[in-house]
This record gives C-alpha cells, structure tokens and sequence, in this order.
C-alpha cells in the first residue's frame, strides 16, 4: 500500500521536484528522534538527511516510500499543501487596503510559508481577531452603541475559528473515525436497520427514547433533546436520513461525549466558546463516520466512481452528508480523492466549506458567479459537472447539485441550498462524472476565489474591483467589465 502511495505522489509530481525540508524536520522533532536515527531509519547518510532537511536537496521516491513505511504519513502530504494552504490564507490577508502601501514580494511569502508555518498560522488568527473586532465596532455603528462605553475583545469569530481548527485537521480525526467505525460494525451485527438499531441502543444502554413528534409539537425544532425526560425528539419533517444523523449525533454526544471533550480541548484552548461549537462539530462529524464507516464507504466510493446519488442510496444518507464525508477521507493507509464542498445560498453566502486538500477558500464574501454552483438553482436536482481554473493557473473538476435539508410546511420559507464538491483536475479520471470530458486538451472556464481577490480583467461579471489594484475611471471607454483597473 505505501509503495503505490508513493508511487501514485511520484507519478503525479514527476515534472518537479519535491522540496519539502521544513516539512520533514517538523515531523523529526514531532516524533523526538535525532538527524542520525532518522538517517538510519530512512535508509540515507545523517548528511543527506540535513541537506534535504535544509532544501539543499530534494526527497527522493524511495525516501517517500520510507517515510511512508517507517513513519506512516502519507507521500502526498510532502507534496507543499500546506504551504500552499498557508500562501492561500496570506494572499486574502494582504489584499485587505490596510496592506496596500508595504507589498510583499511573492518569494518572502513562499518562505515564510515553507520555514515558519507556526508563525504565519499565529499572524492569520490575529488578522481574523482584528477582523472580528472591525466587524464588531461596524455592527455598533448600526445599532446605535457608544463606542466609547467598551472595547471590542480581540478574539477569533467562533465560526471562524472552528472552520480554521477543521481546515488545519483536513477534516480528518482518526480517533474519531475508529470509534464510529468500530461501532458501527458492533451494531450491524444485530441485524437492524440503522436508525432502529440506534434508538434500541439508546434506550437499552442510556436510557434515551427517541421519538419523532408532528410539526404542531415540535415547530421550529427539527431535533430536540429533553435532558429531564431522557427522549431525544425529532420533527417529522425530518427525511430519514437526518433522523438517523440525529440519533448518531446523539450517540455520540452521551456515548463518546468524553471522547470529543478531550480533542475539542486539545484543539481550541482558550475560548470556550468556540470549544462548545467544536464539540458539536465534532459530534456531526461522529454521526456521518457512524453512517457511513470509512473503510466501507471509501471502499464503495471507488468502486462507483464517486457517484453521490448511488453513494447515498447505498448507505442511507443525504446528498449533502455523502458530500460533506468524501471531505473527510484522509486516512494515511487509505486516503480517498482530497475534495473540497461549499454550500451557497441563492445570493451566494457560503454556510459550509471543508476541505481535505488545498482548495483557496475565501474568508468573507460570496463565491465566483462564473462558477455553476450557482446554476445549479436553475436545473434544481440535476448535477452539473464544469472544470474550473484559477487564477494561480490550477485547474479543478467541479460538481454542483441543489439539496434540500426537510419537507418544508406550506406558507414557511423553504431554505434552498447548493453544494459544489471538486478535486484537482488530476484526480478527475477517477470520478464517474468525468466521463465525457476530454481532460488531456482541457477546455476550463476562468474563475476567481472571489471578486476582490481575483485579478482577471474584461469580467463581464465582476462586481468589485481586486483588493490590491487601483480603480481605473475612463470616461471616454467602456468595457465589457463595469470595473477596470490599473496593473500592478
């Protein structure tokens, strides 16, 4: 397994080569082993190892496939994704007006990046605290507050920070994958259906009942959980797969509650309330590995070609949940594609972003109009496939299908939703919905992150100039794009 691991990282990367000392010095001293014993272990001279360590020479394939075998990580995460991933969250930073005037040079970012990735990660959470307070001093301003009477406490939004505690894990917590999967595979041996076995369990083993109750008791509550009364309540408006997800969710809050207190308290040390909605992320994210086991559901992924509807039917969940868990699958010894998902609204407010790879997700604002995640709420239901490419020049392979989250009652507003889940281009051949799609002369439609951050020009569907460029008033012209502006 680890050598066609390797091999796939070495095939994949074959046209560069792979310098990623910084990388393999944080894994030394994670694991507290001396350059010699490493050296020993992956087979080359104590020389080598710091030449490499010091990007004086690059990691050879046979070193992957050590790496792999005598440390258990995975090749591809030598491959620069999280300086890439770090290089993504200081382009948005710096394209705030509050840099214009002292530009960085893309080369001192890309070491910074490689050689202090705990200096940036700091840098971005204190970006994001002035960001909350700034954010938090306009809301006043609105509200009529007297910004004199306190001062904003600089500290991470607890959405924010949880999205960056997901983004810094890949959406990936082994711990609590193996305690899902092991349950999962106990409960399937008596027999039941997966919502009947967990409410029997429930009930046997804490004592909870679980009760799906009309709309007239339950109104705005989809799920309900009354500590003193021990039941566990569930709208009828839920389908079957949230009901079954709701019962998950709460195994394993009364189940592995301990479990998840103690990586929600290892990941998020100081405020508590972004520890609490950890907690009960952590907690969703126990319910979709109990619904869909990861050796299981990886396993049917390939075979299907990442077919979600199929995918969904197979294991009784949701187009969003099937969504959402191919995010997940970043187990070394069995890793699946690295998606990404996002869940737009019609006006384009992004309510869910996860990723197991590097995809540029942007921090505020809406999405690029040009990608068809939004068209999807013109062909609601049908899935619709597009290859994108970016500004940087990486191109992905994208899929965009509308979802619905419960019946909605006559006269409610009906919340309307569409995911986008996509994968570097190069893993495309592997997906069922590439088929058709000639990926050797790629035809990509160029998108950006978001208006501020993409410098294209002649955008017919730009709506703001980039953070970084000067607007450009020409009277005498007009453009196929509102906003011009000027070059760096």
């Amino acid at each position: 397994m680890s050598q066609t691991l390797a091999h796939s990282a070495g095939q994949a990367d074959a046209s560069r080569k792979i310098f990623a000392g910084p990388r393999l010095k944080r894994l030394r001293r994670e694991r507290q082993i001396t350059q010699a014993r490493m050296a020993e272990e992956l087979n080359v001279s104590p020389s080598y190892l710091n030449l490499m360590e010091r990007n004086q020479r690059p990691i050879t394939v046979q070193v992957l496939i050590r790496l792999t075998d005598v440390y258990g990580v995975d090749p591809r995460d030598f491959l620069s994704v999280e300086a890439e991933q770090s290089l993504g969250e200081m382009d948005q930073i710096l394209a705030d007006p509050l840099f214009r005037e002292v530009p960085i040079p893309r080369a001192e970012m890309q070491d910074a990046a490689e050689h202090a990735p705990a200096m940036l990660s700091a840098l971005v959470r204190l970006y994001r605290a002035y960001s909350a307070a700034r954010e938090a001093g306009e809301a006043g301003a609105f509200t009529g507050l007297d910004p004199d009477r306190a001062e904003p406490v600089l500290t991470d939004n607890p959405i924010d920070r949880v999205r960056a505690i997901l983004n810094e894990a890949r959406n990936h917590f082994p711990e609590i994958e193996a305690a899902a999967e092991t349950f999962a595979a106990d409960l399937a041996l008596t027999g039941h259906e997966l919502f009947y076995g967990l409410s029997e369990y429930l009930r046997a083993h804490h004592n909870i009942r679980v009760r799906p109750l009309p709309l007239e008791v339950m109104g705005d509550r989809l799920r309900w959980y009354d500590h003193h009364r021990r039941q566990l309540m569930i709208s009828e408006v839920m389908d079957q797969p949230g009901r079954t997800f709701q019962a998950a969710y709460q195994l394993g809050l009364v189940k592995f509650g301990g479990l998840l207190d103690e990586i929600a308290g290892r990941l998020e040390t100081s405020d508590e309330t972004s520890r609490r909605l950890l907690r009960v992320t952590l907690a969703n994210y126990f319910a979709g590995a109990l619904m869909m086991p990861y050796g299981r559901f990886h396993d049917a992924a390939e075979l299907l070609g990442y077919d979600i509807d199929v995918l969904a039917a197979r294991f009784g969940a949701s187009i969003e949940q099937v969504a959402h868990r191919l995010t997940t699958l970043s187990r070394p010894t069995l890793r699946g594609i690295p998606f990404f998902m996002v869940r737009v609204d019609m006006a384009g407010n992004v309510s869910k972003r996860f990723s197991s790879g590097r995809f540029p997700f942007a921090h505020s604002g809406g999405t690029c109009p040009l990608w068809n995640v939004h068209a999807a709420f013109s062909d609601p239901g049908r899935i619709l496939t597009q290859i994108i490419e970016l500004t940087d020049g990486s191109q992905w392979f994208s899929i965009a299908r509308t979802v619905r989250r419960s019946v909605t009652p006559w006269g409610a507003i009906e919340p309307r939703f569409a995911i986008g889940l996509g994968c570097e281009i190069k893993y495309a051949r592997r997906l069922i919905y590439a088929k058709g799609h000639d990926l050797e002369t790629v035809d990509a439609t160029p998108v950006g992150v978001n208006c501020r951050l993409c410098d294209r020009q002649a955008c017919p569907q730009r709506s703001a100039p980039p953070a970084l460029r000067h607007l450009r008033v020409d009277e005498n012209m007009r453009n196929v794009s509102p906003i011009t502006f000027n070059e760096l």
